[in-house]
């Protein structure tokens, strides 16, 4: 097991790491989210290599912030769909994981994005908010945009998202 990558941020130490299942198996993903940003549980390695980071958080809706910077570049000198996909699987994503209950765990099964406009390094911090659309007993979906500084539409985005018992929640001795 590696050990987890920190950063240090106004005083504060965050960890970033895989979430343990065990200690997330009974609390709700809101629960989760509120630890998250209080450094108390792990955020994704993800958020760090891709430089993409939780800025606020609600029952149903999720919102992320991103620098898009030049080591996300594609060979036309665009920021990569990738990136974009990233951020917006991120955002939608997490607006289902805030509407999950204690010994619930979810992973996304679809995404479908639509660019409608080239994003360019140095353009300055993007935003993509999420929100729940449905939210079943084993599928959830959730539609969002990313947007520019200015506040332009760089792309928008649905997910699916299937919702499945946390297995450690069943573990023997629980």
């Amino acid at each position: 097991m590696s050990t987890p990558q920190t950063v240090t941020e106004n005083g504060k130490t965050y960890q970033f790491d895989a979430l343990p299942k065990e200690q997330v198996a009974g609390i709700s993903g809101m629960d989760v989210f509120k630890l998250m940003l209080d450094g108390q549980l792990p955020a994704p390695p993800i958020m760090l290599q891709s430089n993409i980071r939780l800025k606020e958080f609600d029952h149903g809706r999720a919102v992320f912030v991103g620098q898009p910077e030049k080591q996300f570049l594609n060979p036309l000198g665009t920021i990569h769909g990738g990136w974009i996909s990233t951020i917006l699987d991120s955002a939608l994503s997490c607006a289902v994981h805030t509407c999950l209950e204690p010994g619930e765990f979810y992973t996304t099964t679809s995404l479908n994005v639509n660019m409608v406009r080239p994003l360019m390094p140095g353009s300055g911090e993007v935003t993509c908010e999420g929100r729940i659309v449905h939210r079943g007993s084993r599928l959830a979906t959730s539609e969002g945009e990313l947007k520019d500084a200015r506040g332009k539409l760089i792309a928008h985005a649905t997910v699916s998202c299937m919702i499945f018992p946390n297995p450690a929640a069943s573990s023997p001795g629980r």
